[in-house]
């Protein structure tokens, strides 16, 4: 089934893997999932630019590495994201590490259209151990309000419904949409408007009856504080993949707490090494349902096994360690490409 957002269905993901190894032996992989709409970034321009930094990263001890990669965030962080924290998963990152087992909520996206489709769909949900859902709008503003107040009739307290516009609406019908929503059972409004339109943002946010998120327009610590300073919104979601590394991902859910917001964190569309990495941080950042979720929308998996999913929840445990399925990769790849040291190469 496509994955429905306000800007096109989406049918299937195009990502970018890297694994990295060092001298020891050691293991880290790091994914990019690019996406129209998330990022000006192209899976052919992050391919070729990912290939030439790692063949540049040959031979570097791992935490030079990782700094001379970091250079060129501003430039492509979906790319660099993908490289550096292959770095910081071979380094044993502590974000990374897991002592004790524990579980991360996930929401769950709700697809149907027809009052019998919706209830089918959200007993089974809730059924399954998902107490978060989310539905999305940014399509017809009346059409919308309407799913929107059977989904809430439906569900009838028994979850939390976010609400995402994924950019699909003008101001106007943004401001509409937004002072209309019947608040109850409802936790965010996310992202009604245009990335760029900080002014709408604040006009939304100004009139809306539920307390409003921004998502496409954050990509680092100005994005954050400018929302901050605009009271555009009183949540901010994040994505490892928009930051660079962990640590750049870490530092940027404590600025949002300590400005007075609520962060949020988790990609829906991106594969399970990154929806991993994105849940070990939310166990220690994060206090409500992640978004980490994209790995669930995955006809084929990548890995040998994939992060368990159980009672609504990702389950992580001491002794899991994410490890590439070759037969897979071998069935599903366009294009693969290796960089070793001279030596290796040679023989």
């Amino acid at each position: 089934m496509p994955y429905k957002l306000a800007f096109g269905p989406v049918g299937h993901f195009d990502t970018l893997v890297a694994q990295v190894e060092d001298c020891d032996g050691r293991i880290g992989l790091g994914e990019a999932t690019i996406l129209t709409g998330y990022t000006e970034e192209t899976v052919d321009g992050s391919w070729a630019l990912m290939q030439r930094l790692a063949a540049a990263s040959v031979g570097v001890e791992a935490e030079e590495g990782r700094q001379r990669l970091l250079r060129e965030v501003q430039v492509a962080p979906f790319a660099v994201t993908a490289l550096v924290t292959a770095v910081e998963m071979l380094q044993g990152n502590r974000h990374l590490a897991v002592q004790v087992a524990s579980e991360v909520p996930l929401l769950a996206l709700v697809n149907g259209e027809t009052a019998s489709d919706l209830e089918t769909e959200i007993d089974a949900l809730l059924e399954r151990g998902f107490r978060t859902l989310k539905v999305k709008v940014g399509f017809d503003v009346e059409a919308d309000a309407r799913r929107l107040r059977l989904i809430q009739r439906i569900a009838a307290g028994r979850a939390s419904i976010r609400v995402d516009a994924n950019q699909g609406y003008s101001v106007d019908d943004a401001r509409r949409f937004a002072a209309g929503m019947q608040p109850e059972g409802i936790e965010l409004f996310e992202q009604p408007c245009r990335a760029g339109d900080w002014e709408a943002a604040s006009a939304v946010a100004a009139v809306s009856t539920v307390p409003m998120m921004l998502d496409e327009s954050i990509y680092g610590i100005e994005d954050i504080e400018r929302a901050a300073e605009l009271r555009a919104a009183r949540f901010i979601k994040l994505k490892l993949m928009k930051l660079g590394s962990v640590e750049r991902l870490v530092a940027a859910l404590e600025l949002i707490r300590a400005l007075g917001m609520e962060p949020v964190l988790g990609n829906g569309v991106a594969c399970e090494i990154g929806c991993w990495m994105e849940a070990l941080v939310a166990r220690t950042h994060i206090r409500n349902a992640g978004e980490m979720n994209g790995y669930l929308k995955q006809a084929e998996p990548l890995l040998v096994d994939a992060p368990v999913f159980s009672a609504g929840a990702m389950r992580l445990e001491p002794d899991y360690r994410p490890q590439l399925d070759p037969a897979a990769l071998q069935r599903l790849a366009r294009d693969t490409a290796q960089f070793l040291p001279s030596a290796f190469a040679r023989a």
